[in-house]
């Protein structure tokens, strides 16, 4: 890939914007103003991994033994496409969709 690489932005949060509703974003990177991808975590339920990447966005439920890598995955996937397409075509949406089990956010 290119000199471009994950930025860590969660320092760009106080304290109280981390914590939402029942969860508390632990990391949260952007990738070339383009890409976004953050891991909330819960005492009590399943943690959230966020993402968004052009009209392409949702949440991942994922359990906490899992999060890092499944987290590690999805950045991947998103960035691979947007090396290809800079936009995510409709044929990525779908699979990346149905392969993650991605949710809308409410």
């Amino acid at each position: 890939m290119d000199l471009e690489k994950w930025i860590n932005v969660t320092e760009t949060f106080s304290e109280d914007q981390r914590h939402y509703r029942n969860t508390y974003l632990e990391i949260c990177e952007v990738y070339d103003d383009k890409l976004e991808a953050s891991i909330f975590s819960s005492k009590f339920e399943s943690y959230e991994i966020y993402f968004s990447y052009g009209i392409l966005y949702g949440i991942i439920y994922v359990d906490k033994e899992n999060a890092v890598l499944k987290y590690e995955e999805v950045k991947k996937e998103l960035e691979l496409e947007y090396h290809q397409h800079e936009e995510p075509t409709n044929v990525f949406i779908n699979e990346f969709c149905k392969k993650h089990k991605v949710c809308l956010p409410f």
